[in-house]
């Protein structure tokens, strides 16, 4: 039997996060989400997308010239059949990254896929959202494979910057694996958060949405 998923949009663009970024990439977004963040810039995604054949997705993807795949969404574990997607991605010698908001756990999630795991701060409104169990799989991922993990924190405040902090230091993350730090735009300055981090000598990355500069005012395909 042929599973289908509910995809959003298919585009070949630039990563513009992540340790990847800068790299070509083709974007399999998927369609619906369980968490309704205060700064998403993908509110599209929650809305109901075409569904396709798993097996035509992967013939789409094999049209751009490119072998870096991101999943992403919406929320793209909200399916169960993303993990048949990210198998076959993996079975077309394609590196994949999947990037998902924590929520659901990443346990069956192929040991080669990178994972790209959200963590929320208060600020986003979906705080204590991460799943009970993805820490400890993101150390036992990242025992296996290394950098098979990256953790994300989207920050719009001084009081989600000590939350973030507090996280990975409670939960000693720390030069284990990239820690992306990244500011809401139009919500916390980006020289701001690069002063806190200096400050504290803070071994994360602050991560700029590449693709936001690049093509400025696009919010769809890039």
């Amino acid at each position: 039997m042929h599973n289908k998923i509910n995809i959003s949009e298919i585009f070949y663009s630039i990563q513009g996060e992540s340790s990847y970024a800068g790299f070509p990439c083709v974007f399999i977004r998927l369609s619906g989400c369980n968490l309704r963040c205060t700064y998403c810039d993908a509110d599209y995604t929650w809305q109901d997308g075409e569904t396709e054949y798993i097996d035509t997705v992967i013939d789409t993807i094999e049209h751009y010239p490119c072998d870096l795949i991101e999943v992403t969404g919406g929320e793209p574990l909200f399916q169960e059949n993303c993990l048949e997607l990210l198998s076959r991605l993996i079975l077309r010698k394609k590196t994949v990254l999947l990037e998902s908001n924590g929520s659901f756990s990443i346990e069956n999630v192929p040991l080669e896929v990178i994972v790209i795991l959200d963590v929320k701060c208060p600020d986003s409104g979906s705080k204590d959202s991460l799943h009970p169990d993805n820490v400890r799989l993101i150390k036992d991922r990242i025992d296996k494979i290394p950098n098979s993990c990256e953790l994300k924190f989207v920050l719009s405040s001084r009081t989600d910057y000590l939350y973030a902090k507090d996280f990975i230091h409670k939960n000693t993350l720390i030069n284990t694996l990239p820690i992306l730090f990244s500011p809401v735009q139009k919500g916390l300055a980006a020289d701001t958060l690069a002063d806190w981090i200096m400050e504290d000598g803070l071994n994360v990355r602050l991560q700029l949405q590449l693709h936001t500069i690049l093509w400025p005012g696009i919010s769809r395909g890039v």
